[in-house]
């Protein structure tokens, strides 16, 4: 009977024990969020589902983390997983809504945010982000009743003024947005995006003097803002003081170099003034954005049609950016298009695109041509892109590349740094019992150069080994491992020849003579300068044809028939098929890469570097949707840039 009782205490004990580990878990994930480390609360997040895959809330908050890096379809899953275990959830129907609405699915959108308001609705923000997807449905009154249904449960909710503000400029209700303006500066009188909103509406009804002031004012509130500088060299250029235009739009460029609208009003005003250049900044405006060139003979109308969409889904996603600062936020502001935009947009936009354009006559070009174009701050981004210091590391700038390949190399036994998880493999499991675990040979896609010297210390004890027995294979493999870990590649093949001759049937030797072949190979085309990084093509790069493999297919086949060899001794050795993947990119066998992915992941299912891969093949044969969601599963497996690759081509 004491026994039993000191088992059941134990038994509770570490029940009590676990609770208090998962409760930790969770709270340290929603600091993360709150803290803006994003990445960081994922893996928390992914510890409390491991071992409690039945609460909802580890689902919904990693769900909250993923929207955050803007990996909009991973989000949806997890707000689902949430859903389905726990039906009246209104937090995750509204987010999941919110990013549907940012993947422009209004339908889905509205009908989540339609759920959340039967389970909750007196939540402002509901309200509020139903009306944003209704204005994007063109639906204004409808948007218009939900906005006044926010501002009726919270008087105060500035961002419902804001919206209502866009919704009324839409049905050209420019006094009516003005007031709404005025109310949110009232409640936010240090809120610099409602005084360049109200410069807006007012440069609207020609009042250039008050105009004037708000901008001026968005400025001492936010200098870094360059829609505002644009914007008063507009209202400048107006008042016809273009040298004083002049520096605002260059003001504008030193902050953005990107914007189109600056490069086109200061080209205007250049050739007011009859200074030289306006005809580059016309021309760099052109470039950035295809509606703005005045000969329509010019005009990329396949970019344009590109322009547009992706200004599209931009504006959507700015729409958002506020809300998503925090979970309990709530949206921004609409896109609306400005009335003071050129005429030539206007024609552009009602042309189709394989039209032929009407031809323009001088003193159409010359009415055109001297209209400013207003840079909208109902599109703004509420946060500039090359600020990563919040923790959104999708919007670092990245070589966009194939995870490396996975080579035979070593640790040491007593490292606390090594992260790079273990799987099973008997073949490297055998290796090491027989080196009696020193050095210990792992299966790596990390350099680390800093152990170039042990390296070359272990290469010393093999040729005793060696030299006490010529009859062991794995001394000879293990010393290969070695040479190719000090770039030593043809003592290497050596070894592994040797090892083979006296084994053939392990598969590590022909693993490692794949991937010693693949390293002698990318330093031959590095010396001859003529391979770039390993790249899968992705959305607009031109497909390659068929002719134009490149010149060493021979030798990746060899490669590719000692990987064929390994899995053949092998079959369930989920690296050799990622690795031959990798060759398949190599000769653009995407297909074949694709299926051999496949293979890796069913092998191993949690396989990070394997789904970053598959992602990145996956968007190059224009699956976008499985792309973002193999992404998706690599960044919530650790791989960062993943983050990076769906914001630049899944949203």
């Amino acid at each position: 009977m004491k026994k039993l009782l000191i088992i059941l205490l134990l038994f509770s004990s570490n029940l009590v024990f676990s609770q208090l580990n998962i409760n930790y878990y969770m709270r340290v994930g929603e600091t993360r969020i709150q803290i803006g480390n994003y990445v960081g609360a994922i893996e928390n997040f992914n510890i409390v589902i491991k071992f409690k895959p039945h609460l909802p809330e580890p689902y919904y908050f990693r769900g909250i983390a993923k929207h955050q890096l803007e990996d909009f379809r991973g989000a949806i899953q997890d707000y689902d997983k949430a859903i389905e275990i726990k039906p009246y959830y209104p937090d995750a129907y509204m987010y999941r809504g919110l990013a549907y609405l940012e993947l422009n699915d209004y339908a889905k959108s509205i009908a989540d945010y339609n759920r959340a308001i039967e389970l909750n609705p007196r939540d402002a923000n509901i309200y509020n982000n139903r009306g944003i997807a209704k204005i994007s449905m063109k639906d204004i009154d409808g948007a218009i009743a939900d906005y006044n249904k926010a501002l009726e449960i919270n008087p105060k909710f500035t961002n419902s003024y804001i919206n209502r503000s866009n919704a009324l400029l839409m049905k050209k209700d420019i006094r009516g947005a003005i007031k709404d303006l005025n109310q949110a500066i009232i409640i936010r009188p240090h809120y610099a995006n409602a005084y360049l909103l109200r410069g807006l509406a007012r440069f609207e009804l020609n009042d250039y003097a008050s105009a004037l002031r708000d901008f001026d004012q968005c400025i001492k509130l936010d200098p870094q803002n360059a829609y505002a500088y644009n914007n008063r060299g507009i209202v400048k250029q107006k008042l016809e003081d273009f040298k004083g235009a002049i520096n605002d739009y260059n003001l504008a460029l030193q902050l953005d170099p990107t914007m189109a609208n600056a490069y086109l009003n200061r080209g205007i005003a250049k050739e007011n003034l009859k200074i030289p250049g306006y005809d580059q900044d016309y021309a760099i405006a052109a470039k950035l954005d295809p509606k703005f060139a005045f000969n329509p003979k010019d005009v990329d109308y396949s970019a344009l049609a590109q322009s547009k969409k992706s200004q599209g889904q931009q504006a959507s996603q700015n729409q958002q950016k506020q809300q998503s600062q925090a979970p309990a936020s709530s949206a921004t502001t609409t896109a609306v298009n400005s009335s003071n935009t050129t005429a030539q947009t206007q024609q552009q936009a009602d042309q189709d695109n394989n039209a032929e354009p009407k031809k323009e006559t001088k003193e159409e070009r010359d009415r055109r041509r001297y209209k400013l174009s207003l840079a909208d701050a109902r599109n703004m981004p509420t946060e500039k892109e090359e600020n990563v210091e919040d923790g959104r590391i999708q919007n670092k700038n990245i070589i966009i590349d194939l995870q490396p390949l996975f080579m035979l190399s070593s640790r040491n036994k007593n490292s606390t740094d090594y992260e790079q998880i273990q799987y099973f493999n008997p073949e490297l499991e055998a290796l090491n019992n027989y080196n009696n675990y020193d050095p210990v040979i792992s299966i790596s896609n990390k350099k680390n150069d800093s152990r170039k010297e042990d390296y070359k210390n272990n290469i010393l004890y093999y040729n005793e080994r060696i030299g006490n027995n010529k009859k062991e294979s794995l001394n000879y493999l293990s010393r290969s491992i070695f040479y190719c870990l000090t770039e030593d590649y043809s003592n290497s093949m050596s070894d592994l020849q040797k090892a083979l001759e006296l084994n053939d049937k392990n598969a590590l030797i022909y693993f490692s003579r794949a991937n010693c072949k693949m390293k002698m190979n990318d330093l031959i085309e590095q010396v001859k300068q003529n391979s770039d990084l390993i790249t899968v093509p992705l959305k607009n790069t031109p497909k390659p044809q068929e002719s134009t493999v490149t010149e060493t297919s021979l030798e990746y086949l060899d490669i590719l028939n000692d990987y064929t060899n390994c899995l053949q001794l092998n079959p369930k050795f989920p690296y050799a098929y990622y690795n031959q993947a990798y060759v398949k990119c190599k000769i653009r066998d995407y297909q074949g890469a694709l299926a051999d992915l496949n293979k890796a992941i069913d092998i191993e299912k949690d396989f990070a570097e394997a789904y970053f891969n598959r992602g990145l093949t996956k968007i190059y044969l224009d699956d976008i949707e499985g792309g973002a969601m193999d992404l998706s599963k690599a960044g919530e497996l650790g791989i960062q840039d993943a983050y990076n690759v769906i914001k630049r081509y899944c949203n």
